[in-house]
C-alpha cells in the first residue's frame, strides 16, 4: 500500500512539472527561432545594404500605424462590450416593465363583467397605433419641419418632456425626450436623400456628445435615407440606434417599433 501511494505521488509530481517544462521548452524554441532569424537577416543586410535600408524605411511607417491603431482597437472593443451590455440591460428592463404594467386576466375580469383599460393607460410596447390622418412625406419637409415631425412621433408614442433643440450650437442633439420607461432619449435628425447616406463621421460626431454632453440613456439617429456600413459598425460598437428611412416610415405608420422599444433589434 505504501509503495502504491509513493508511486502515485511521484506520478502526480511529474504531471505538475510537465506543464511548466513544456511551456519553457516552447518559449526557448521561439527565442532560438527569433535569434536565428535575426542572424540570417543581419547576414543578408550586410550583403545587401541598400535593400536593407529601404526595407527598414518601409517598416517604420507600418510599425507606426500599428502602434497608433492599438489604442483605437482597444477603445472600439470596450465600446462594443459597453454597447452590448447596455442593450441587454435595456431589453431586460423593458421586458420587466411590460410584465409589471400589463394587467392580468383576473384583474381585468370581474365575474362576468370585463372592465376595459382606458386608452390613456395603455402600455407602450414599442408598436404604435396607425393615425387616422396620413403621415407626411418626411423628404418634403424642411430641416426644422423634419425635426418637429420626429418630435411629434416621440410625443405621440408616449414620450414626455419632448423638446426640439436643433439649431446652431446644438452639439448634435435635435430632439430631447423622456421615453415611456423613463430613459433620457437624445435624437439626431438627418434629412438625407437617397444618394446621400449617413456616414461614420456623422455618427462619430454624435457619439462624442450624446453620452457625455447630453446625458443620453438612449441615443438615436433618425434619417430619411440610409446608413453606410462603417456608420452602422460604429453605431453598433457605441450602442447608438440607427433608424433609416424604411424604419422611420414603419414607425410613423404604426407597423414598426419606436426607437426605445425592446422589440427593436439593435442595429446600433
Amino acid at each position: 500500500m505504501r509503495n502504491t501511494r509513493s508511486t502515485a505521488g511521484r506520478h502526480h509530481s511529474v504531471d505538475r512539472l510537465s506543464g511548466p517544462l513544456v511551456a519553457l521548452g516552447l518559449i526557448g524554441a521561439l527565442l532560438c527561432a527569433v535569434v536565428l532569424l535575426f542572424i540570417r537577416f543581419a547576414d543578408w543586410a550586410g550583403a545587401h545594404p541598400v535593400a536593407a535600408v529601404l526595407l527598414a524605411l518601409l517598416a517604420v511607417p507600418v510599425l507606426y500605424v500599428l502602434f497608433r491603431a492599438m489604442p483605437r482597437t482597444r477603445e472600439l472593443r470596450r465600446a462594443a462590450r459597453a454597447g452590448m451590455a447596455q442593450a441587454d440591460r435595456e431589453l431586460a428592463d423593458a421586458a420587466r416593465a411590460t410584465d409589471l404594467a400589463v394587467p392580468s386576466a383576473a384583474a381585468v375580469q370581474d365575474r362576468d363583467t370585463v372592465r376595459l383599460v382606458p386608452a390613456s393607460a395603455a402600455v407602450h410596447d414599442g408598436f404604435t397605433t396607425e393615425l387616422p390622418d396620413p403621415e407626411p412625406d418626411f423628404t418634403d419637409l424642411d430641416p426644422d419641419g423634419f425635426e418637429a415631425a420626429v418630435a411629434a412621433l416621440c410625443e405621440r408614442d408616449g414620450c414626455t418632456d419632448v423638446e426640439v433643440v436643433g439649431g446652431a450650437g446644438d452639439l448634435g442633439a435635435d430632439v430631447l425626450a423622456t421615453a415611456p420607461d423613463g430613459r433620457r432619449v437624445v435624437v439626431q435628425c438627418k434629412q438625407y436623400g437617397p444618394t446621400n447616406k449617413v456616414g461614420s463621421q456623422d455618427l462619430q460626431r454624435f457619439g462624442g456628445t450624446c453620452w457625455t454632453v447630453h446625458g443620453a440613456q438612449l441615443a438615436v439617429v433618425v434619417t430619411t435615407g440610409e446608413f453606410t456600413a462603417p456608420a452602422e459598425e460604429y453605431a453598433a460598437a457605441c450602442g447608438i440606434r440607427c433608424i433609416d428611412g424604411s424604419a422611420l416610415t414603419a414607425w410613423a405608420e404604426g407597423s414598426g417599433p419606436a426607437p426605445w422599444s425592446a422589440l427593436l433589434t439593435d442595429r446600433g
